[in-house]
């Protein structure tokens, strides 16, 4: 068995994190870090040994959106290929276009299946494997 991939979410609604967090662990694949803010998950993600495999983000968070995060990580060496699904209840209808064309790999607008995130996570972190 192979050991479970970590999956930092980023997410402003305690509520909206809490709901991922159940239905990314409810097998043994993924653990998951849950961050409030983009300044949060850079912080998280700049420690040594940093075991994040994806990133799970929300897009309308203060001081840093999650647009301006995905920019910042797609242009770090470290993140600049790590699978990262924007998960946003935005109203903007560019939302996809626009975190697609930063680098994101793939947009999930609230309300949006559980389980089909969680099959477009896995799928992704299995393209990653070398």
């Amino acid at each position: 068995m192979s050991l479970p991939h970590t999956v930092l979410i980023v997410d402003d609604s305690p509520q909206m994190a809490v709901n991922l967090e159940i239905a990314l662990t409810t097998g043994p694949e993924f653990e998951v870090q849950i961050v409030a803010s983009a300044k949060e998950a850079l912080a998280v993600l700049n420690q040594a040994g940093c075991p994040v495999a994806a990133i799970i983000t929300d897009l309308e968070m203060p001081r840093m959106n999650g647009y301006e995060l995905i920019e910042i990580l797609r242009k770090h060496p470290k993140w600049a290929t790590t699978p990262i699904i924007v998960s946003s209840g935005t109203a903007d209808p560019d939302a996809p276009a626009r975190a697609e064309r930063l680098g994101a790999n793939a947009y999930f607008a609230k309300p949006y299946s559980p389980m089909k995130l969680r099959k477009t996570l896995a799928h992704l972190l299995e393209g990653t494997k070398s």
